[in-house]
């Protein structure tokens, strides 16, 4: 069974940083390109970043070049999100989903919320 599980959100003032982690299990997470997505309130899910399955390249939403960075873990089977300088426009659930062929599965989220 495939489970993705979110963590490291939370509440957090503008300007504020957060990572995210995305713990994989039940899969060859080393085989899957893995993604970040988030929805705020309202709103339609949107790609916040990809990344390829060896980790060697990566691509982002262009509102957020600079400020966002996502790695992996192959190793750990584990994702990461590191958000910089926060916004409150940033304030969203964040989803993980790994990848591969026609398959994809999905995190349950995780809460980000940047106010003062």
């Amino acid at each position: 069974q495939v489970q993705l599980v979110e963590s490291g959100g939370g509440l957090v003032q503008p300007g504020g940083s957060l990572r995210l982690s995305c713990a994989a299990s039940g899969l060859a997470f080393s085989r899957y390109a893995m993604s970040w997505y988030r929805q705020a309130p309202g709103k339609e899910r949107e790609l916040v970043a990809n990344i390829h399955s060896s980790g060697g390249s990566t691509n982002y939403a262009d509102s957020l070049k600079g400020r966002f960075t996502i790695s992996r873990d192959n190793a750990n089977n584990t994702l990461y999100l590191q958000m910089n300088s926060l916004k409150p426009e940033d304030t969203a659930v964040y989803y993980c989903a790994a990848r591969r062929g026609l398959s994809t599965y999905w995190g349950q989220g995780t809460q980000v919320t940047v106010s003062s």
